[in-house]
């Protein structure tokens, strides 16, 4: 099996737990604390994000990148950028198709994780 399936592999996993930060913080903040649904959004994505960076450093992507900052910097700015796409989509799906908020918060995730594991692969972890 080549190594860029075991690398999507552990990517996905680590982006399920990424996913569990995500929701239960957008759950927690936009149905606990009636924080608006995009700022809540926002914020279980960068937490999200952060977590992920940490695990596929280490687990995924062995990465021995002594610029810790630039790569770093390099996924922040990939996640961002996946967030931007992120909000779009919930957004689209959910005031101009009305679907359910979680549902197009889903499928607005699976497009994300094909965006931010393509670009770290080619970018950040390949600096």
């Amino acid at each position: 099996m080549p190594d860029i399936l075991f690398k999507l592999i552990k990517f996905a996993i680590v982006g399920t737990s990424g996913l569990f930060i995500d929701f239960g913080t957008t759950f927690l903040l936009k149905e606990k604390l009636k924080i608006n649904k995009f700022i809540a959004n926002a914020a279980g994505f960068t937490l999200a994000a952060s977590s992920n960076y940490a695990l596929n450093r280490v687990w995924t992507f062995h990465s021995q990148n002594p610029k810790i900052f630039y790569e770093f910097t390099f996924f922040i700015i990939i996640s961002l950028l996946g967030l931007a796409i992120n909000t779009a989509i919930l957004w689209f799906l959910t005031q101009k198709r009305w679907r359910n908020f979680y549902l197009s918060k889903l499928v607005a995730t699976f497009v994300t994780i094909i965006w931010n594991f393509t670009a770290n692969f080619l970018i950040t972890f390949n600096l």
